[in-house]
């Protein structure tokens, strides 16, 4: 557990090393998106890119010609996926949820919150990372389809009105 195998140790630097300019020039010609957080999908790939380059690092068994057809590999799909899916609504239907929308004119959707899993406190948050002190302020809540939440103030209300609540 403690002993020093310096076989592996430079294995890992040398492999390590390989690996990720490997992984660095086919994130390159890959474009952008591959290592987006546009939805589900992407998070996947993101996290089996992540997961690819541990076990060509520490599994001795895995080779860098190996490691470097598998990053091939999840990229090629990745792009294929997602280049189909701009091409075809169906694709795209299967691959993307659609935004959904909380709160919306003073109100919360509870269905949609119920539906999606999420609390009012977490809406609540959204609205406080926005440095907005009231939900008068807020004209909608959305929840994205990469999981993060959208607030879209209201133009109507001035912040000195929800300012005054708090004094």
């Amino acid at each position: 557990m403690f002993s020093f195998d310096w076989n592996s140790i430079g294995r890992i630097l040398v492999v390590g090393s390989l690996a990720y300019l490997g992984l660095v020039l086919f994130l390159r010609i890959s474009g952008k998106r591959t290592l987006s957080k546009l939805n589900a999908f992407d998070l996947v790939i993101t996290v089996s890119i992540g997961s690819t380059l541990a076990t060509i690092l520490l599994d001795k068994k895995v080779s860098l010609s190996q490691g470097l057809t598998a990053f091939f590999v999840l990229i090629m799909l990745q792009y294929v996926i997602t280049k189909s899916s701009v091409a075809s609504d169906t694709v795209s239907k299967l691959i993307k949820s659609n935004p959904t929308v909380l709160f919306l004119d003073g109100e919360y959707i509870k269905k949609n919150m119920d539906k999606e899993r999420v609390k009012k406190q977490e809406i609540l948050q959204a609205v406080r990372s926005q440095g907005l002190a009231s939900m008068q302020q807020v004209k909608a809540v959305i929840l994205e389809t990469d999981g993060s939440l959208s607030v879209i103030k209201d133009t109507d209300t001035g912040e000195e009105d929800a300012i005054k609540q708090f004094r």
